[in-house]
């Protein structure tokens, strides 16, 4: 019976511990899903991408909060704190930042309706098809005389 409880106070405490590394690697991060969503500050490009000295310091510095147990906003966050608002690759989505995603949207909206504005002006304006053709006249008298006069000859 001693044993039993033994047992089942090793489980209880083992209990914790597997429900704690089960939890956080679902809710740990990666350095590379830190770095799909950073900016190197120097070169403007993705972290993953960019090898410039002071990615290379990001990186290490990113991977150091991982280490620590940091979520991703968390890590997030001490990079804007250490880099400024440059380093997310994506605006916040308030302010002057939404203008990232409004812009190119309404852009391509207004140059829809531009286009399409324009299409039916030029055909309202053509008219119809034959409106711009000269008008076809057959050959006249002498012409078909001569015409006529040319072919018998090289009749065979």
């Amino acid at each position: 019976m001693a044993a039993f409880a033994v047992l089942v106070a090793l489980a209880a405490l083992m209990l914790p511990a597997v429900a704690a590394a089960d939890a956080p690697s679902s809710m740990r991060t990666t350095l590379n899903e830190i770095e799909e969503e950073v900016m190197c500050p120097v070169c403007g490009t993705l972290l993953g991408l960019a090898e410039s000295p002071q990615a290379t310091r990001e990186k290490a510095f990113v991977e150091k909060l991982i280490k620590e147990g940091k979520t991703k906003s968390q890590i997030k966050d001490a990079l804007v704190a250490q880099y400024g608002d440059a380093v997310l690759a994506e605006p916040n989505g308030s302010g002057f930042s939404i203008s990232a995603y409004v812009v190119p949207i309404v852009a391509f909206i207004v140059a829809a309706i531009l286009l399409a504005a324009a299409v039916w002006k030029w055909r309202r304006s053509s008219g119809g098809p034959d409106d711009h053709l000269p008008a076809v006249e057959g050959p006249s008298a002498e012409d078909r005389r001569r015409l006529d006069e040319d072919l018998g000859r090289y009749d065979l």
